[in-house]
């Protein structure tokens, strides 16, 4: 199993005493990604959202992945996600904005696309639309063309329903042999045998607990076997994502995730993702869920929604996502934790953890890419 990080520039309520929060956040989240280089880890993700306050304001990802392709090293760089739906960015200026980074980061960057998750955010760049349902359709019809644009010395051309344009060369082209990974964001079991059957790797954002393991990977690595790629290989691939706290004691990770103001978090996801279907009995928004305290923190150990702990105890938790069958755990930051303990974490796993499960030194994406 590799790992990785995920950020999205996350303000939450700082910006409330501090004028200054939304360029911290955002500054903050490079760090986590140089320190995640430095220690190891093998991805960063970084959303593409729009419009949700507190929640994401990290809207112009690929100018945040371009710096990050000149300031670390080895960790690739995906996109969580390039939203490819022409209302929202137009197909070719997508397929140029990936190639770039592929050059800049030297074949490091790694294409995650979907339909976004919100009616708030999504359906502000269609107007006259209600339906969220009619994202799949211009996901549809835009994202075999991808490689098209890529890889064709000059590209056919596109008359679709949506978006078209005649035979032009999409410049530049990827860095090196064949094209980035390409990956898909999936929500529900259907959309997981989809993207399977694409031969697309799945960013599993919708994975709460190790227990819902089973059913993605029985959707996905069934569906898998019988792939027709829609691009020039199979990324047999799901990556899922946790919140994960490590500190040298037990007591001390505790206490970070009880005072880091972690219930806030989801309560911003169901206030702008209304895709997701809403746990009974889950507080609908302005209401928020109520602070962790210690013992609840111990709770949501114990039931596998939270890695938290020290060294050895992080350790465990991630060799049951391993276990399951996780190809890459990727942990979401921030969640409210100050900057340096944040940091802390980000070393601790990679000094302690990631040695002892990840022992293979070449990406997986980049074994699939090279036909290895």
């Amino acid at each position: 199993m590799e790992f990785g990080v995920f950020v999205q520039g996350y303000v939450g309520k700082r910006a409330e005493t501090d004028p200054l929060a939304e360029h911290k956040a955002l500054m903050e989240e490079t760090e986590y990604v140089i320190q995640a280089d430095k220690s190891g880890f093998k991805y960063a993700w970084a959303s593409e959202h729009h419009f949700l306050e507190e929640y994401s304001h990290l809207s112009a990802n690929d100018v945040f992945l371009g710096y990050l392709a000149h300031a670390t090293e080895r960790i690739h760089l995906g996109s969580g996600i390039f939203n490819p739906l022409a209302p929202v960015n137009h197909p070719v200026k997508v397929a140029e904005k990936v190639a770039m980074l592929d050059h800049l980061s030297e074949g490091r960057f790694e294409f995650g696309s979907g339909r976004g998750a919100g009616s708030h955010e999504i359906l502000g760049f269609l107007p006259g639309i209600t339906d969220m349902n009619h994202t799949k359709e211009l996901w549809e019809e835009t994202i075999a063309e991808f490689p098209k644009m890529w890889l064709q010395d000059e590209y056919a051309g596109f008359q679709g329903k949506h978006w078209s344009l005649p035979p032009r060369k999409v410049l530049p082209k990827p860095y090196g042999k064949s094209h980035p990974a390409m990956w898909y964001a999936a929500g529900s079991p259907p959309s997981y045998a989809m993207a399977a059957k694409k031969g697309l790797g799945v960013l599993g954002f919708s994975v709460q607990k190790v227990s819902d393991m089973e059913w993605v990977l029985e959707q996905y690595k069934t569906a898998i076997v019988d792939a027709e790629p829609v691009g020039d290989f199979v990324n047999d691939n799901v990556m899922v994502t946790t919140t994960a706290i490590c500190a040298p004691t037990h007591a001390e990770a505790v206490r970070i995730a009880a005072s880091g103001g972690l219930h806030y978090l989801p309560s911003l996801v169901f206030r702008y993702h209304d895709t997701f279907p809403r746990p009974e009995g889950f507080p609908v928004w302005p209401e928020t869920l109520p602070e962790y305290t210690e013992e609840f923190v111990e709770v949501l150990i114990e039931e596998e929604l939270l890695i938290c702990g020290d060294p050895d105890e992080v350790l465990r938790q991630c060799e049951r996502w391993e276990r399951a069958g996780a190809d890459q755990l990727s942990f979401g930051l921030p969640v409210g934790v100050p900057k340096e303990e944040t940091l802390q974490t980000i070393r601790l796993v990679g000094e302690y953890v990631i040695p002892k499960i990840d022992t293979d030194p070449v990406h997986r994406t980049s074994r699939f890419r090279q036909g290895a």
